[in-house]
């Protein structure tokens, strides 16, 4: 994987499968396995029996890891691949369908 072309804390729209078109804030990335996760995004269900520390049991959900290729930075609510650039001697992200800069 090259640079981190999504970082914590982008608002990321899903691209493809059962969550296309959500939208989500990244919580954490994963590079060397090439996944991110989204808050509110690929919500996995489990079942969880009472235990001392939960004794209580029941339904845990909680956003399971999705792969980076399907998710897209979100830029006005679409989703927009990103590229790198050097501007003012600055090596900046930008957004390839508007040509924004995304820091920096």
């Amino acid at each position: 994987m090259s640079a981190a072309k999504i970082k914590k804390g982008d608002s990321v729209v899903v691209r493809s499968g059962k969550d296309k078109g959500r939208t989500g804030t990244v919580l954490q990335v994963m590079p060397k396995e090439g996944k991110v996760l989204v808050e509110g995004v690929n919500v996995a269900t489990r079942h969880r029996k009472p235990t001392q520390t939960n004794p209580q049991g029941g339904i845990e959900r909680r956003e399971a890891p999705m792969a980076i290729a399907k998710v897209g930075l979100a830029v006005d609510g679409k989703p927009s691949r990103v590229r790198f650039e050097t501007r003012d001697g600055k090596k900046v992200r930008v957004a390839v369908k508007s040509g924004e800069t995304i820091d920096g």
